[in-house]
Order: C-alpha cells, then structure tokens, then sequence
C-alpha cells in the first residue's frame, strides 16, 4: 500500500498548506500539481526522505516539471495541471493523454473544484484548491494492489 497527498493551486497561501504539514509527513508521497509550486520547496527541505513531486501550472513560471507518471502498487498516475488540457471544458483530453501514456488515472488541478470522477475508462482525480479563500480542499489517495482510492479532504479555513 502507498499514500499520497495531492495538493493544487495553493497561489502561494502558505497558510493552509501549514495547516496540513502533519498530514504530510505521514504520506508515502506528496504531489503538488502545480499553481503554487514553490510553496512546498520548505517542507522538501526539512522532510529529503520524503518523495515530493512538483508540477508546473499556468502561474509558475520557474519551478516544477510539466508533467509526470508515477507508478505505484501497479498503477500508473499521469500528474499535470491540466491547463494544458482545456479541463475547465471538460476531460477527454485530459483522459486521451492519459491513455497515451498507458495511465489509468490523471491527477489535475486549474479548476479549483474537487473532483472524483470517470472520463472513458480513465479516473480523473482533482483535488480542488489549497490556496482557496473558501472551501480549501486537498486529496488523500490509497493505491494498493492495483487498486485506487481517493478522498477529497476538505480543510478548516479559519
């Protein structure tokens, strides 16, 4: 069994992803899928035997890889941002590239909603939006034997 915590769209609000530092270090890997990226760069730092991935989104500018593929537990996971995309008008895109690259799932964020569902055969997974000023959310995500689980999280913004 691998965990994972997916974070999106922090924007730089270090505030909430504080809040949730416990929670990362308790996780096999961290993914942040980009918008924000920079925002991780302390807790990578303090936690080198953490495997914290960073995607680029359309506000980053320096930092952070375009897209990645991770293989866990016999899953294989596209990460991206999703602007790239077009996933504010829907995932078949999204899902295609997927499929391009033999994935069964596609963690995205850009939208800033949270967001478990299916797009021709390929489950979608956006973990809305840590940086939110309402309704912060991330993802918790269990993949064992083959098998995906995922979770948005919602956290207290006060």
């Amino acid at each position: 069994m691998k965990t994972f915590v997916i974070l999106s769209d922090t924007h730089g609000r270090r505030r909430n992803v504080e809040k949730v530092l416990p929670i990362l270090a308790e996780n096999d890997c961290i993914v942040h899928l980009g918008d924000g990226s920079g925002d991780l760069r302390e807790f990578s730092r303090t936690h080198p035997e953490k495997d914290v991935i960073v995607l680029k989104g359309n506000c980053d500018f320096s930092y952070g890889m375009e897209e990645y593929v991770i293989e866990a537990e016999g899953v294989r996971m596209l990460c991206c941002h999703g602007h790239k995309y077009g996933v504010k008008s829907g995932l078949a895109r999204l899902a295609a590239r997927a499929k391009e690259q033999g994935c069964t799932v596609a963690l995205y964020g850009h939208t800033h909603r949270p967001a478990v569902e299916e797009e021709d055969g390929v489950q979608c997974i956006n973990p809305g939006s840590l940086g939110s000023y309402a309704d912060p959310s991330y993802c918790y995500l269990v993949v064992h034997k083959g098998k995906v689980t995922a979770t948005v999280v919602p956290v207290n913004a006060s």
